[in-house]
Order: structure tokens, then C-alpha cells, then sequence
């Protein structure tokens, strides 16, 4: 951390970075200036080893931040008997802070992580009682069952105990050092063989009762689309060749269809009663369950019990990068904000690349052999 004479300007110069950092005052070295990536700077002291909060930049000077940090360290920190406990402070304070700025998927699953999870854990206790060590039971405690789920809440309770320290009601987050599980990379996808065997198996469902769920998958292969957006797609959103989804994970998009996945679309709308183009057989008027017993029925098959339905999507990015589209062309095509997104998405098999490894020998050594001519 470097030290330099802090003053108002060059406080409000700071700007922000990915990493939170500290800028240390010269003039009382008890005292920095912390900036967070949200832009938010505020005031810290250190205190016989404890990180102090005292302010943010906007409410306090830099001459008022030194007198209250010499003063704390002639008097000491005097413990607050005033600070809310996790639940008043999540339900009072922070959560209309994002719930207005997300989609309702998103705060529906993130009150689910609350009200199942962290409010269980430690609602009742004021914010500077929760210790690392409580928040390590816990982790701990839900990792033996569900490491996935558990690196999820972990994440959401790390935001909420930032925006405690960036607000002054804690002098640091204790789950900023504690570790996520560990999880595998899931790069799946299918090869050309196991898309033919796909093929094949979902014919021989494509007339009985399985015939709805078996539209739905091929719809997946065929348009890259995440599951919801194709379970819930509706008889509006259906613009002749292209699909306008009004509410995707990353808003309205636009999804352009080949031959195939337009022949699927008509038939459903000429078939599906209601405003869902896949109903749900006990109402009509609702969406078929997202569970597709179908799928899990082909992996056993087919023997490819290790793919997931969303792998689809992932098969879908990589046969366009290994058909020649460009990597922005694909990233619309998948409906992602960045390009970045979609190179998680894109992979070659294996032949693919040992079969441009020769290619790409063989034009070296040809250049090779006419350079020595």
C-alpha cells in the first residue's frame, strides 16, 4: 500500500479498479483511503490491528478523517451497541439496493439463498458477530452436500458483507478469505458421431408421448438457445424466420433459425393450444415443466450420461467456430453481452484440431521449401 499526502482532490481523483486497494495518508500513517469497484471510497483507520471505518469521502473531509484517527488511536475503538443484526440489515437495507437493478429470476433465486441459507445461518446475529469461523461452519457444513450451491450463497453473502463494510457497519468482511469449493471445468460437448446418435434417438420419440420434449431438445442443438427460453417461448415471440425473445438472461434478443429448427416452430404452432408453443399437459395456459425426463432417458441411449442439456448449447457454439463463423458472429448468435462469454463456450474435438495441425504443417513446409529454392 502506498503512502501519499491524501487531500480532498486526489481523493476524488482515485478511480476505482476490478481489486478494492488502499491509499495510505503521509501525513497520519493510521489513516487510508479505500476505494471499491463500485466507486465507493471511504475513510479506514487502523486500530490496534483493527481496520476502522469511519466514513465516506463525500460526508468527510480529510482534516476531519485525521483528527478522528488520532483520536482513536489516543482512546481506542469503544465496541457499537447500535448495529443491526444480518436479517434487518439484508431486508432493510441492502436488498433494494439490487433487487431493483435485476431480472425476476434473479431475485428470485438470490431470495432463495436467503431465506433457505444465510438468514438460517445468521439472521439473528449483529453484523460484527459474524466471525470467519461461523461463516467456515456453515460453508463447510453445506458443501458436504451441495459444493455448488454452497460457492453460490458464499458469493452472495461476501456482496452483502461489502456492502456492510462500504456503508461503515463493519470494519472488514469476514468471508472475503474464505475459499469456494474447487469445481471441475465442465467443457462437454458433442462430437459429430454423438450429434448423429442424438439425431436418431430423438426420431424414435418424435411421434409418441415424448414427441413435445423431443422437439424441445432438437430446438436446443439447432439455436443454441438456453433451456428456459425454449420451454417458455411463446406464440408471440415467433417473427416468421426468427424467434424475438422479449426476456432472455440478458434481455430482449433476437434469434435467427435455420430450416430445421422453422419447420419445428410451425408445427408447434399449428399443434400447441395456447399462448406457450410447448404447454404444459396439465394446463394449457402454462409452460411444460423444465424437467425433461426425455433427456435423461437418451443419455442412457446413447451412452452419453455425462452431458448436460445445457451442453447443447456449448455443441452448438463450437460446430460454429469449426464451420468457419466468425467469433462476434457467434457471441449474437448465443445472445451474449461480450465476446468473452462466448469463448467459454467454444471448443474443437480433438480430429478437428489434429486435422489443422497437418494443414497447417504442410503450408509451412511448403513455404519452407520455397524459401530454400
Amino acid at each position: 500500500m502506498k503512502a501519499v499526502r491524501l487531500t480532498d482532490t486526489r481523493a476524488k481523483r482515485l478511480k476505482p479498479t476490478a481489486r478494492e486497494y488502499s491509499v495510505q495518508d503521509r501525513a497520519v500513517p493510521s489513516l487510508s483511503l479505500r476505494v471499491y469497484p463500485t466507486g465507493t471510497k471511504a475513510w479506514t483507520c487502523s486500530v490496534d490491528g483493527r481496520k476502522v471505518s469511519l466514513g465516506r469521502v463525500e460526508l468527510m473531509p480529510v482534516e476531519d478523517a485525521r483528527r478522528e484517527s488520532l483520536r482513536l488511536q489516543v482512546e481506542g475503538v469503544a465496541p457499537s451497541k447500535d448495529l443491526p443484526t444480518y436479517r434487518v440489515f439484508v431486508e432493510d437495507v441492502w436488498h433494494d439496493t439490487w433487487s431493483k437493478k435485476c431480472k425476476p429470476s434473479t431475485i428470485k433465486g438470490r431470495d432463495h439463498i436467503l431465506t433457505r441459507q444465510l438468514l438460517p445461518a445468521f439472521g439473528g446475529l449483529r453484523l460484527d458477530r459474524i466471525t470467519r469461523k461461523a461463516i467456515e461452519d456453515w460453508f463447510n457444513a453445506y458443501s458436504a452436500s451441495a459444493p455448488g450451491g454452497a460457492n453460490h450463497a458464499l458469493q452472495l453473502l461476501r456482496q452483502s458483507l461489502n456492502f456492510a463494510v462500504e456503508r461503515g457497519l463493519m470494519d472488514s468482511n469476514p468471508a472475503r478469505s474464505v475459499l469456494p469449493n474447487r469445481r471441475p471445468k465442465l467443457t462437454r460437448f458433442l462430437s459429430r458421431d454423438e450429434i448423429a446418435r442424438l439425431n436418431a434417438a430423438l426420431d424414435q420419440h418424435a411421434n409418441g408421448r415424448g414427441s413435445v420434449q423431443a422437439d424441445i431438445i432438437r430446438l436446443l442443438l439447432l439455436t443454441g438457445c438456453r433451456k428456459g427460453e425454449i420451454v417458455n417461448l411463446k406464440r408471440r415471440e415467433v417473427d416468421g424466420s426468427r424467434l424475438r425473445l422479449v426476456d432472455s438472461k440478458t434481455g430482449p434478443r433476437t434469434v435467427y433459425l435455420s430450416p430445421e429448427a422453422r419447420a419445428i416452430i410451425k408445427r408447434r404452432m399449428t399443434t400447441a393450444p395456447g399462448a406457450y408453443l410447448f404447454p404444459s399437459p396439465l394446463n394449457p395456459e402454462k409452460p411444460i415443466s423444465g424437467e425433461l425426463k426425455l433427456w435423461y432417458a437418451i443419455r442412457r441411449e446413447i451412452g452419453i450420461e455425462d452431458v448436460r442439456l445445457h451442453d447443447l448449447r456449448h455443441s452448438y457454439a463450437s460446430q460454429s467456430v469449426m464451420a468457419g463463423v466468425p467469433l462476434p458472429v457467434v457471441s449474437k448468435l448465443l445472445g451474449h453481452s461480450q465476446c468473452a462469454m462466448t469463448l467459454r463456450y467454444t471448443h474443437a474435438a480433438d480430429k478437428d484440431v489434429e486435422a489443422a495441425a497437418d494443414r497447417v504443417g504442410a503450408r509451412i513446409a511448403e513455404l519452407l521449401r520455397i524459401g530454400c529454392e
